[in-house]
């Protein structure tokens, strides 16, 4: 998952793409956000939209927007596209693991390292303007940030939650600086 105004991240494996797995997953990540999810948007088929993930978005207290990608328009959701081949696929390459134990493996290296790597030390762009000028597309981005970065700029984030991100980045930076050297 990737959250569109930061670029944080969250990435599970799941063994299959039925119902049960997908919703144990999303659920999971949701946890460990340190925000509130808004809009949860879907770029893929039916066997990730169906009634249960709906109704566990929209049928809570305080529900969440919940969107599909434009039928047949490929990479319509091209931030979790980018995300996607810069934080898996580069890494893991395209095949399937026939394993379910790499499952548990590869979802402990997310909790424990991937994401925390990704969204305190890995500083991306994002886009912020896109225009045309007669037949060239100009593309402006930001400053490259960090997700944790972009997460303490925010207005929307509670203080004691930056107050905690903070804590944790210290945390790593210091354990970091330690197992380098």
């Amino acid at each position: 998952m990737v959250d569109i105004a930061t670029g944080w991240i969250e990435t599970k494996a799941i063994w299959c793409k039925g119902v049960k797995s997908t919703y144990e997953a999303i659920r999971s990540i949701e946890e460990a956000l340190p925000f509130k999810i808004r809009v949860f948007g879907s770029n893929n088929g039916s066997e990730f939209l169906n009634y249960h993930l709906m109704s566990y978005f929209v049928d809570r207290k305080h529900p969440v927007d919940y969107t599909r990608s434009r039928p047949y328009q490929k990479n319509d959701n091209v931030q979790i596209g980018g995300k996607n081949w810069t934080h898996i696929r580069q890494y893991l390459g395209y095949e399937r693991f026939d394993k379910i134990q790499i499952k548990d493996i590869l979802n402990q290296m997310y909790a424990k390292s991937w994401s925390l790597f990704f969204n305190f030390f890995i500083p991306s762009g994002k886009l912020i303007e896109k225009r045309r000028e007669g037949s060239k597309i100009i593309k402006v981005q930001d400053k490259p940030k960090t997700p944790f970065q972009r997460l303490m700029e925010s207005r929307d984030v509670p203080t004691k939650t930056k107050n905690d991100l903070l804590k944790l980045q210290i945390f790593l930076t210091f354990r970091t600086i330690f197992i380098v050297q």
